[in-house]
C-alpha cells in the first residue's frame, strides 16, 4: 500500500533510468490491518485481502473512508480487547487511479501481487480501462 504521491515519485525517478515502454507497474492486491498506537520497530501489521478488509468494516459496522490525497480507502475499528486498528486497502477507485498511470507514463502494462487473493473490484477496474491478455 503506497499513497499515490509516493508512487508518482518512484515512477518519475524510474523513467529517468529505464525506458517507460519497458516498465510494468506493480499493483498490490492486499491491505494492511495495523493495531494502534503505531510504534516504529515494534508494531506489526497483518496482511489481509482487500475483500477481508471490506468484511472487517462490515463486521465492526464502521464506515469506509477515502483519502483523496493517498487515493486509498481506510477505516478504524476496535477489536474485542479494545485495541483500535487502522486498515488500509485497495478498492475500485484506488486501483483505477493506479491503473491510469500505465497510460499516463506510457508503461508496458501491469503486474499484480498477490493474484491468489481474488478481488472482483480489481478485475472490474482493469477491464473497464484496458484489454486484458
Amino acid at each position: 500500500m503506497s499513497p499515490l504521491p509516493q508512487v508518482r515519485e518512484v515512477l518519475d525517478y524510474a523513467i529517468t533510468e529505464i525506458p517507460a515502454a519497458k516498465i510494468f507497474l506493480g499493483l498490490s492486491n492486499y491491505g494492511y490491518d495495523w493495531p494502534l498506537p503505531f510504534m516504529e520497530g515494534e508494531t506489526k501489521a497483518q496482511s489481509i485481502s482487500n475483500q477481508r478488509a471490506i468484511e472487517l468494516a462490515i463486521e465492526h459496522e464502521v464506515a469506509i473512508q477515502y483519502d483523496e490525497t493517498a487515493q486509498a480507502p481506510f477505516f478504524h475499528y476496535a477489536d474485542p480487547g479494545g485495541t483500535v486498528h487502522e486498515v488500509w486497502f485497495d478498492d475500485a477507485r484506488s486501483l483505477s487511479a493506479r491503473l491510469r498511470l500505465i497510460q499516463e507514463y506510457g508503461f508496458q502494462g501491469a503486474g499484480i501481487w498477490n493474484v491468489m487473493r481474488p478481488f472482483s473490484q480489481l478485475y472490474l477496474a482493469m477491464s473497464s480501462l484496458y484489454n486484458i491478455r
